[in-house]
């Protein structure tokens, strides 16, 4: 393995970690620092595109936890949200270009809330690793919590709340 490949997983990483830092502190502008320009996120089956899109569906899923966190009672006057991601295996196919699949697991105040997987590519934009897809697929829920709750306003069954 070359310097430059070890040099893009860490890079990679390093985004991976901004995300969810930056994301769970609702540090929302750092945030969407982490994805390319011309982005594309996909969750439950839709598509945003560009940075705008991306934070409009970012800035909605905040305030559905915090929505939720009120309905429930949360101690707290922000929720508590923790993303927490393992079991990653990045592909560096080029100085500029990386794929990387994980899974992620989703702490709130009483505990795991839902879980899933994170398929992504990433682009090296001066020097700094950036999201270019991120597909999102929720793989489970636990019932009552807000993964539960979103899965039945999707229609998907089998997640109770």
């Amino acid at each position: 393995m070359e310097l430059w490949e070890l040099a893009a997983r860490e890079g990679v990483r390093d985004c991976i970690a901004k995300y969810n830092a930056y994301g769970d502190s609702g540090r929302l502008d750092e945030m969407i620092e982490v994805f390319a320009e011309d982005a594309v996120m996909e969750m439950d089956g839709d598509a945003y595109t560009g940075r705008a899109a991306i934070r409009d569906i970012m800035t909605s899923s905040g305030r559905g936890f915090i929505d939720f966190a009120k309905r429930a009672g949360t101690p707290r006057d922000a929720p508590l949200v923790r993303h927490y991601t393992s079991t990653i295996v990045i592909t560096v196919d080029s100085p500029t270009t990386a794929h990387a699949e994980l899974y992620y697991v989703v702490l709130m105040f009483r505990g795991i809330d839902h879980w899933g997987r994170y398929v992504d590519d990433y682009v090296c934009v001066d020097g700094e690793w950036k999201i270019a897809r991120r597909q999102e697929w929720m793989d489970g829920a636990s019932q009552g919590g807000f993964g539960a709750e979103h899965m039945v306003r999707l229609g998907r069954s089998g997640y109770g709340t």
